[in-house]
């Protein structure tokens, strides 16, 4: 399967649960949820029984129907073009690998604050642009090491790190509450207890963020 970029794509890329992810959300009832780059439904299954009402978006016309066989409405195109057509509000928005494929997060952000209902809760989840892999290739490569799909995708338009991430999130309406990545290594971990967490900055290749839509001052 090929992205409207050309890449080619596994079919399982769309298709993705995100266990690692949903485990960072809070337990019971998520409400109206809403899935932004939904891909074929992964996420929505996993959590379909702890919603009211499921939304998605998603680029691909052809993974947006298999979506559309779990959620209650599942629009297709740009979130910019089409988020004005969702049936909101919602108390809960889960962005897992999206914004840096945006031209332009910050705007998609504010846009989602206005879909969001007071209080409600905002989830996404982006690559590390602090991974040690990274520097190696670039200094003893002398390469960028673009791949199809994964850390180094060739359709990121941005890299942030857990800094960046959150200035990004707060500076768009959003009150960050949690960073975390996966669990590291048994190696990564002794890493960690000796930098005093400085370590996981370069060993992991995403950071996750939990916010909550904050109110105007």
């Amino acid at each position: 399967m090929k992205d409207p970029s050309g890449n080619s794509k596994p079919s399982s890329y769309f298709s993705q649960e995100r266990p690692e992810l949903l485990a960072r959300l809070p337990n019971g009832s998520l409400g109206r949820l809403l899935d932004v780059g939904c891909g074929a439904g992964g996420v929505g299954r996993a959590l379909r029984d702890r919603v009211d009402f499921l939304a998605g978006i998603e680029l691909e016309p052809d993974v947006a129907a298999q979506a559309r066989e779990v959620y209650d409405q599942v629009l297709t195109g740009r979130v910019e073009d089409v988020i004005g057509e969702l049936d909101a509000p919602f108390d809960t928005i889960l962005a897992y690998d999206l914004l840096e494929h945006l031209p332009d997060p910050q705007a998609v952000l504010r846009r989602l604050r206005d879909v969001a209902s007071d209080g409600a809760l905002l989830h996404v989840s982006v690559p590390n642009a602090r991974h040690w892999s990274l520097v190696r290739d670039l200094v003893l490569h002398g390469t960028f090491g673009y791949t199809d799909w994964g850390h180094r995708d060739r359709t990121h338009l941005r890299w942030l790190t857990r800094a960046d991430l959150v200035e990004l999130i707060e500076s768009s309406g959003w009150r960050v509450e949690a960073t975390a990545h996966a669990p590291l290594t048994p190696a990564g971990s002794l890493a960690e207890r000796l930098t005093r967490g400085r370590s996981a900055e370069f060993l992991v290749y995403q950071w996750s963020a939990l916010a909550r839509r904050a109110e105007p001052a």
